[in-house]
């Protein structure tokens, strides 16, 4: 069911530029990226863990290329991989120009600290010969040594000023096909950089909160800081830090989305917490039919209410939708209208089975 959100977001203004076949920017949808923690040097680990990574729905892939091993190892890794790929490049140069040759779509460099001019116009030239976007990538930890000094700590206005320094020498070679991002830990200090930069700049932005901590601290601070970010239309592309698997980081970055409404892939589900008046396992039916329906990537909706105080409110609202009923009695609602009675052992299979077809429906009409 296709209810109209209560507020719809507008998007900043951004150009657009090509990550590979993904587009960022200029009101395109909003990619979720990752990063592996795989050797890249490793490419049958590395292709492995991207092709978890594409099944949870990440957009763009990110591995980081060290050595000379790892930007080998690409050409191997993007023959077998169907989304864009991005080379994490720091320092060496060299790294930059291979990468670009063995197939990387996207290059994350600062270059300011790739070397002297030469350096740079031969890593702009290779880019530009292979059709490779650059992201100027800034962080609070990694500030030149200059900017430290004028502004004694980092600032948001330190972060802004060596994004836009490193923009310049890339225009400076009149390159433009990129993105930026001024990451930090804090979210306030992020949250501000990201804002001040949007008024200073028309390239997409690359939002994150990075080094966010773990699964919970690390998803609730990056829906804190990406999220007031989004709200405000900042942000072409995102990228969730956590210390866990790469596929949880690109699940919570989808949800991020969803709760937005900026980005409608997969199941919805609207679940109520459980209570004495459940009449089914809420919880652990919710937790099996996000494992079952983590493959569906048509945007259905789908509420799991224990009881009848909410429960027919948010069927309403949804395509599929389960309440709880006295002496095992639950009620299916189908785009809002009660279907059929459902007894509790029966749920799950039901449920999966109506969300499929209403997957199936969408599919259709494409």
């Amino acid at each position: 069911m296709n209810i109209r959100p209560f507020r719809e977001i507008r998007r900043r203004k951004t150009k657009t530029i090509n990550v590979g076949n993904v587009k960022i920017g200029g009101g395109n949808p909003i990619s979720v990226q990752t990063m592996t923690n795989t050797l890249t040097s490793d490419p049958i680990s590395t292709i492995k863990q991207i092709h978890k990574i594409q099944e949870a729905g990440a957009d763009i892939i990110r591995v980081s290329c060290p050595d000379k091993e790892s930007t080998e190892a690409l050409k191997i890794i993007k023959k077998e991989i169907e989304i864009p790929l991005v080379a994490d490049i720091h320092f060496h140069y060299q790294r930059a120009i291979e990468a670009a040759e063995n197939g990387a779509d996207c290059l994350r460099i600062n270059p300011g600290n790739i070397g002297d001019e030469k350096k740079i116009k031969d890593v702009v030239s290779a880019a530009v010969a292979n059709n490779c976007s650059i992201r100027v990538g800034v962080n609070a930890g990694s500030l030149e040594k200059d900017i430290l000094e004028k502004y004694k700590e980092p600032c948001p206005e330190a972060l802004v000023e060596s994004a836009l320094r490193n923009v310049r020498i890339l225009e400076d070679q009149d390159f433009n096909n990129l993105k930026i991002s001024v990451k930090s830990s804090d979210i306030f200090l992020s949250i501000s950089a990201y804002k001040q930069l949007s008024e200073k700049t028309e390239y997409p932005l690359h939002l994150g909160i990075t080094e966010a901590g773990g699964f919970i601290s690390g998803s609730i601070k990056s829906s804190i800081g990406m999220g007031k970010l989004l709200l405000a239309g900042i942000g072409d592309t995102i990228r969730v830090s956590l210390s866990d698997d790469p596929v949880e980081e690109v699940k919570i970055g989808n949800e991020i989305l969803k709760s937005l409404n900026l980005r409608n892939r997969g199941v919805k589900i609207i679940s109520c917490p459980s209570c004495a008046r459940q009449a089914f396992k809420v919880i652990d039916t919710v937790k099996i039919l996000e494992e079952k329906l983590s493959h569906i990537k048509e945007p259905v909706t789908l509420s799991v209410i224990g009881c009848v105080v909410n429960g027919p409110g948010e069927a309403a609202m949804t395509d599929v939708g389960i309440t709880g009923g006295g002496k095992g009695n639950n009620m299916l609602y189908l785009s809002g209208v009660q279907s059929e009675k459902v007894i509790s052992e029966d749920i799950i299979s039901k449920i999966i089975d109506k969300v499929e077809e209403k997957a199936s429906e969408i599919r259709n009409k494409k």
